[in-house]
């Protein structure tokens, strides 16, 4: 790839996960010049950090090669990481973006041999785990990372682990003497493809998330089946390293509630059909596994109802229609008794489980009234498409709660938004 020359013709996408890379190939292989900002040290996204994607259930890395070869061939991407869009300003054809990049200390020299980790002693919390594991001051964000290429942990500059890194490494790759920098670009679109964060799950109080270490979120659970997560593909137990087999899955945590989230976040049904079947792989046909799913109502929607039906077959998944009140926990055994009311039979419940994963609700991860104020949003903060946007256009989950499939459809969609409207701009200027 190369520098691509900032013009009202050049696209700006900012964020850097699939459906930030979708819109920035879809763009990019219509001969624009595109300019890809991505926050953290490596293009991804969430999906990077998905066990298996839904419905297929296959591993994100042979998606995550096929973009990346993509990005790799075309040279109309310019991709910025640890890049932060501070301020989008202008008019439609004119707008001026401000990015602040923050220093890696490794350049592009990096072979990622992992010489500077092996000189490093210090650790820190492990983003891609969720800050479930702990990894080198000196790492690769992940091992499907793009660019290929270590980071430095700002914690250590300065220190003697630094220079040791330094001096391991025999490319010259390690730079101590980056600083933070402000860029200034013209251009024509933006795409904003910042993708969504997980609710806040401490603040519903009554599931103990934070005070009961068995209460897990549905994004950490799916990282503790990864056979490169944090427990190595085990079901361990955070509060005492056993395995557990008993476990719930309660919908619709920070979701559909006046209190949280008023919106319907989509994805978390089928999220958790498709973990419940993970019970049943990692523990075959032992019968004290079992996955219990809490629902206010199952949302299937067409071609996937089918998978629900599949799941509800399965003598290994039981489904309890009932929204979960609370959640106490065993002081002897750390199990958890999760109470509420079984709305099909109307009878109260005391339920013990080994582990609760919360289907936790999604919301825009980006404050737009900070980068571009007056832009359109719906009541939940998703950019909406409007006229009075301009050529700034949302894709992906910056647009709506949507899953992984939507996503990509919706980030082709900007793209081709984005591209009629610099073409449009360009016509005058060509004549």
């Amino acid at each position: 790839m190369t520098d691509a020359v900032a013009t009202s013709e050049t696209i700006l996408v900012v964020g850097g996960g699939i459906s930030g890379m979708t819109a920035a190939l879809e763009a990019a292989e219509c001969c624009k010049q595109v300019i890809l900002v991505e926050k953290g040290p490596s293009l991804g996204g969430r999906v990077a950090q998905l066990y298996k994607y839904f419905p297929k259930l296959c591993r994100p890395s042979c998606g995550q090669e096929i973009n990346q070869r993509r990005l790799r061939a075309n040279r109309n991407i310019r991709l910025l990481t640890l890049a932060q869009v501070e301020n989008i300003s202008g008019v439609a054809g004119a707008y001026s973006a401000r990015v602040r990049l923050r220093p890696r200390y490794v350049n592009e020299n990096c072979t990622a041999c992992g010489a500077c980790a092996d000189a490093v002693t210090s650790e820190v919390d492990n983003p891609f785990d969720y800050g479930m594991s702990r990894i080198k001051a000196a790492y690769l964000p992940h091992n499907m990372a793009y660019p290929q290429r270590y980071l430095l942990d700002p914690s250590i500059i300065g220190s003697s682990e630094a220079q040791a890194a330094k001096d391991a490494c025999r490319y010259n790759a390690i730079d101590l003497n980056m600083i933070e920098k402000v860029i200034e670009f013209d251009i024509g679109a933006v795409i904003f493809a910042t993708g969504w964060q997980p609710y806040a799950a401490e603040r519903i109080q009554p599931y103990g998330y934070g005070r009961y270490r068995n209460v897990v979120t549905s994004v950490e659970f799916e990282r503790m089946m990864d056979p490169f997560g944090p427990t190595g593909g085990k079901l361990l137990r955070p509060s005492d390293g056993e395995e557990a087999r008993n476990i719930a899955f309660i919908q619709c945590a920070g979701s559909r509630d006046r209190n949280h989230l008023s919106h319907c976040s989509r994805i978390c049904c089928m999220a958790s059909l498709k973990q419940s079947t993970y019970i049943g792989e990692r523990y075959g046909d032992d019968s004290n596994a079992v996955a219990t799913i809490y629902y206010i109502d199952i949302r299937s929607i067409d071609r996937f109802e089918g998978f629900y039906r599949m799941v509800q077959a399965d003598q290994k998944v039981k489904f309890v229609k009932s929204k979960v009140a609370q959640i106490k926990q065993d002081q002897g055994t750390s199990d958890l008794v999760l109470h509420g009311v079984d709305t099909e039979g109307y009878h109260r419940y005391a339920n013990r489980h080994d582990l609760v994963v919360l289907a936790i609700g999604m919301q825009p991860s980006l404050d737009m009234q900070t980068v571009s104020p007056g832009v359109a949003l719906d009541r939940s903060g998703f950019i909406e498409l409007q006229p009075e946007n301009g050529a700034l256009f949302g894709a992906g989950c910056a647009s709506n709660a949507l899953d992984v499939n939507r996503a990509v459809q919706s980030a082709t969609a900007a793209a081709m938004r984005a591209v009629k409207a610099v073409n449009t701009v360009a016509r005058p200027e060509a004549a």
